[in-house]
């Protein structure tokens, strides 16, 4: 191809490009920075993204946001991350997102267990979880515990730490630290109060899992609210390069490893196409800073750090056509 006819086609993507722009600005208008991410599965886990009809085995990496559902069958586990907040479901577990965006969390619980670890609640942010008979609002930082009975009858709420409110038929409870809340019934809801109960087997499991997130990481180049930051020390090193900055090289790749070459790519709304990673700490370097090659691999650079990263589907282009070939 000639430089005059590549000057064109050149320029005729220009254009095309720049036509194009109001209406993909237009529908996929400033979508959410935050976005949850699967990052745990231990046994018989379903997913059923939102506008899909059927389950499909659940992956860990794949990101999930509004209308989404999980389901963890008998002795399954399964684990969330918001950012800032942990959320662990049990077995025999219904989940989903009624809404996910920068400023609230709204969460569905139809039956089973799950346990909410909240690190931080920042400024003008509502965190609820719904159950078929109240809406549970977590008000402090703290450790949350919901169980629904599979007949959707009675919510029991513990508050191992923090305070939070239940409302439902037309009235509001305060439960403080340290205490359990029992409500039966549904247009009409019958309440009592106690002590919380000691630790059992779900407990310890999600106190352990509280305790890998909560290690002290000798270089802390990245915030604790972006996804993924947990596995990064267990997977990789960190240095500094010239010109770059602090960067995680991952261990165990193999040579001619590369980013974006071992996983899958999924159409998720509101973002659109998505990258799913293989790796089991696939998930932050894909979705937060870029990736670089320096010397003979390659590195990830996350950028300044910043105290509440934007999430992004995949941070890479693709350039095609015999011009660049």
């Amino acid at each position: 191809m000639n430089k005059k006819l590549l000057r064109s086609c050149v320029t005729l993507f220009m254009i095309c490009a720049a036509a194009a722009m109001p209406q993909v600005a237009a529908s996929q208008a400033d979508p959410p920075s935050r976005v949850a991410r699967l990052s745990y599965v231990n046994g018989q886990v379903s997913f059923q993204p939102a506008g899909v009809d059927e389950w499909v085995a659940a992956n860990a990496n794949r990101p999930l946001t509004i209308g989404d559902r999980l389901w963890t069958d008998r002795g399954a586990r399964a684990e969330l991350h918001l950012g800032n907040a942990a959320v662990r479901l049990s077995s025999q577990t219904g989940f989903s997102f009624l809404n996910l965006d920068d400023n609230s969390v709204q969460m569905q619980l139809n039956q089973g267990t799950i346990q909410i670890r909240l690190r931080e609640l920042n400024e003008n942010e509502a965190i609820e979880v719904d159950t078929p008979n109240l809406a549970f609002s977590l008000l402090r930082p703290g450790v949350y515990r919901l169980e629904v009975s599979p007949d959707g009858d009675t919510t029991t709420v513990t508050v191992r730490s923090g305070e939070g409110e239940a409302t439902g038929g037309g009235q509001a409870y305060t439960i403080h630290p340290r205490e359990q809340a029992t409500f039966s019934g549904i247009d009409s809801l019958t309440f009592n109060t106690s002590n919380a109960p000691p630790p059992d087997n779900f407990d310890h499991w999600n106190r352990s899992r509280d305790e890998r997130e909560d290690r002290p990481h000798p270089q802390r180049y990245v915030s604790r609210q972006m996804v993924g930051y947990e596995d990064l020390d267990d997977y990789g090193s960190w240095r500094v390069v010239s010109g770059y900055g602090p960067v995680w090289v991952p261990a165990g790749v193999g040579p001619g490893w590369a980013p974006y070459r071992y996983g899958h790519w999924a159409w998720i709304e509101p973002w659109g196409w998505t990258w799913v990673d293989d790796a089991p700490w696939g998930f932050a370097p894909f979705h937060y800073g870029r990736w670089a090659f320096v010397g003979n691999g390659w590195v990830w650079v996350p950028g300044p750090l910043v105290a509440r990263p934007v999430y992004a589907p995949a941070l890479v282009v693709f350039v095609g056509g015999s011009p660049f070939n």
